[in-house]
């Protein structure tokens, strides 16, 4: 009798360690994956830090035009300080409604920036100053850094919630401070893009 319960315990113990091996394992695959879900909010916020950088020197710039339209001037000046304001932190990006928040003010700064620089086609002299045209070729840049910023993020939060949502994970990430992420969603209106015409 002693014999059977030697190995019923023997076995209990190495199904345990096994299992504890796994569960190690699991939480140090999502302690990689929320760092690297942090480490693509970090770069994204830098892509949005480095547009609302440039702002102040294109207003600054377009300012010099004559006449140029002022409510348009203070409506980007506006934006800016709104998308400045709204901070997600690594801790909130399980907030979908922060990171709504955020994502609407981006999204709004862009457009304001868009008004701007469709107004500016109406000032020759402004399009022929190369300080003008150095400062809407970066912010052209730095929109495509954007684009390519926020799909690397959502990339690293589809793997970690994947991970976070996969059996046997699922049963302890929660418990463990792994709660889902939240990914950047399409704005309203992203699926009619406008036709673009070169002629």
């Amino acid at each position: 009798m002693r014999s059977k319960g030697t190995i019923t315990l023997v076995i209990l113990v190495v199904l345990l360690g096994l299992g504890g091996c796994g569960a190690a394992s699991s939480y140090n695959t999502l302690v990689q994956s929320d760092e690297s879900v942090k480490t693509a909010w970090s770069n994204l916020q830098a892509q949005y830090q480095r547009r609302a950088d440039l702002i102040p020197n294109l207003v600054e710039t377009v300012q010099g035009a004559a006449d140029f339209e002022k409510e348009t001037l203070q409506a980007v000046t506006e934006a800016r300080a709104k998308a400045t304001s709204i901070q997600v932190r690594p801790e909130d990006l399980d907030n979908p409604q922060k990171l709504q928040q955020f994502q609407q003010a981006q999204s709004a700064l862009g457009q304001s920036l868009g008004r701007l620089l469709a107004v500016s086609e109406n000032y020759p002299q402004l399009q022929a100053t190369q300080a003008f045209s150095d400062l809407q070729a970066q912010l052209e840049g730095t929109e495509n850094r954007i684009t390519v910023a926020r799909r690397d993020y959502n990339q690293a939060v589809q793997q970690y919630n994947t991970k976070v949502r996969s059996f046997p994970t699922v049963l302890f990430a929660g418990l463990m401070g792994f709660p889902p992420r939240t990914a950047f969603e399409a704005e309203a209106g992203a699926e009619q893009a406008p036709d673009v015409n070169f002629d």
